[in-house]
C-alpha cells in the first residue's frame, strides 16, 4: 500500500489522530474568561483542561488492548461517539461543573482516534511506507494546535464561547461518518476469546513490559517529549524575562513547532534513502545541537528573545526526523500488541511531558541558562535509550 493511491485513507487516519488534539486546544482562548462566565476560581477553569488531559491519557490504556481483541473500527467509532456527546453537553453548559464534566467525558472519547489511529498505520502500511504515513501524521499534529488556538479564539469573539464546542460535535459526526464508510475493519487474530477481557488487558501490558526493545522505543519518545513540554513551560517565563509580552510570545514560540513540520517532512523523503536508524541518528544530533547551541549563547551573555528561539530550529527539525520512526517502533515491534502498544506509548508521552513542564518550575528562569541545561539533560536521556534501543536491535540481527 502506497501514500500516493491511498491519499484519502491517510487523510481520515490523519483526521482521526488530529480530533483529540483539536479538541484538547481550541477552546484554550476561551478559559481566560470562563473564571467571569461562569464566577468561578481560574484553578477551577484549570480543571476543565486537567480533567480532559487525565482521560485523554488514561483511556488509552483501556482502548488500546479492546481494540487489539474487538478490532480497530469498533473501538474508534464508540470513541467518537463519546467525544461527540461530550463536544456536545460541553456546548450545553449552564455552569463550570457540567462543562468540566463534559470536558471529561470529550476527552475520554477523543482518546480513542489517537490509539487507534496509530496502531490501523501499522496494521494497513509496510516498511518505510509506515513511517512515511506517519510523518505526514506528524505534521498535521504540528499544525492543530497554533492553527485550533486561532481558530478557537476568532469563534469565541465572533460567536461566543459555544461555538468551538459546537464545530466539534459537528466535526465527531463527520469523522464518524468517515470512519464508518472510509477505514476497513480490523480482523483481530484469530484466536478464542477465553479469558476475561481485563485479564487480557494485564496480560498483554505485561508481554509489552517483558520487551526491552519497546521500552527503549518508549524511553526515546517519552523522553523526547518532555524536552519540547519543558520548552513550552519555560519559553514563556524566559522570554517574559526578556522583555517579551503575552502578544509576542507565540511568534517566538512558533518556531519549533514549525521546524517540527519541516522535520517530519523530510522524513518523508529521507526514510525510503538512508533507513530508520540513521533518520533517527540526524534526528537526534540536530535536537541536541539545538538545544546545546541556545545554551553556549545564554552563558556568554546573549539574552536576547531570538538567541532562544532560533537555535531551537535544529530542535524542531531534529524532533520531527526522530519522532516518526520512533512511533512506528513502539507499535511494530509487537504487531499483534500494536494497540496496547500505542496506547502505552501515548500515555507515557503525557505523563513525562506533564513531568517536564512541572520541573520547570522548580527553579527561577531570569535567562535561558536553566531552561537549557533542563531540556539538555533531557534530550541527553532521549540519546542515551536510542543508543541502547539501536545497539539491542544490532545485537539481535547478529545473533538471528
Amino acid at each position: 500500500m502506497t501514500s500516493r493511491r491511498h491519499g484519502p485513507l491517510i487523510a481520515n487516519l490523519v483526521a482521526q489522530l488530529a480530533f483529540g488534539l483539536l479538541a484538547m486546544t481550541i477552546c484554550i482562548p476561551s478559559m481566560q474568561e470562563w473564571g467571569t462566565i461562569f464566577g468561578s476560581s481560574q484553578a477551577a477553569v484549570q480543571l476543565t483542561f486537567s480533567g480532559y488531559v487525565v482521560a485523554y491519557g488514561g483511556l488509552q490504556l483501556l482502548y488500546g488492548p479492546l481494540s487489539d481483541r474487538l478490532g480497530r473500527k469498533k473501538i474508534l467509532l464508540l470513541g467518537l461517539s463519546l467525544g461527540s456527546l461530550g463536544s456536545l453537553l460541553a456546548a450545553l453548559s449552564v455552569d463550570l461543573f457540567m462543562l468540566t464534566a463534559a470536558r471529561v467525558l470529550q476527552g475520554a472519547g477523543c482518546a480513542a482516534g489517537m490509539v487507534v489511529g496509530r496502531a490501523m498505520v501499522q496494521d494497513l502500511f509496510e516498511g518505510p511506507e509506515r513511517t512515511r504515513v506517519m510523518a505526514y501524521i506528524g505534521m498535521a499534529m504540528g499544525l492543530v494546535p497554533p492553527l485550533a488556538t486561532i481558530i478557537g479564539g476568532q469563534l469565541h469573539v465572533r460567536l461566543g464561547w459555544q461555538a468551538n464546542f459546537v464545530l466539534l460535535t459537528v466535526l465527531g459526526v463527520v469523522l464518524f461518518i468517515a470512519a464508518w464508510r472510509g477505514l476497513p475493519g480490523h480482523t483481530p487474530p484469530a484466536a478464542p476469546l477465553q479469558t476475561h477481557w481485563l485479564r487480557d488487558m494485564v496480560t498483554s501490558y505485561a508481554q509489552l513490559a517483558r520487551a526491552p526493545g519497546f521500552l527503549l522505543y518508549v524511553a526515546v519518545l517519552s523522553m523526547t517529549t518532555a524536552t519540547f513540554y519543558a520548552f513550552l513551560a519555560g519559553a514563556p517565563i524566559v522570554l517574559g524575562s526578556y522583555g517579551v509580552g503575552p502578544a509576542g510570545i507565540g511568534y517566538y514560540i512558533m518556531i519549533v513547532p514549525l521546524a517540527y513540520i519541516v522535520g517530519n517532512y523530510l522524513t518523508t523523503h529521507l526514510v525510503h534513502r538512508v533507513g530508520e536508524r540513521l533518520v533517527m541518528r540526524l534526528g537526534q544530533g540536530s535536537a541536541l545541537a539545538g538545544i546545546g547551541l541556545m545554551l553556549v549563547l545564554a552563558l556568554v551573555g546573549v539574552d536576547t528573545p531570538l538567541a532562544l528561539s532560533l537555535p531551537l530550529l535544529l530542535l524542531g527539525m531534529g524532533h520531527g526526523l526522530l519522532v516518526p520512526p520512533t512511533l512506528i517502533g513502539t507499535v511494530g515491534l509487537l504487531p499483534a500488541l500494536a494497540g496496547s502498544a500505542a496506547a502505552v506509548a501515548g500515555l507515557m508521552q503525557q505523563i513525562m511531558g506533564a513531568v517536564g513542564g512541572f520541573v520547570v518550575g522548580l527553579v527561577p528562569h531570569d535567562g535561558a541558562v536553566n531552561l537549557g541545561w533542563l531540556m539538555l539533560l533531557l534530550s541527553v536521556g532521549a540519546a542515551v535509550a536510542m543508543v541502547l534501543l539501536q545497539r539491542s536491535m544490532a545485537s539481535a540481527r547478529r545473533a538471528g
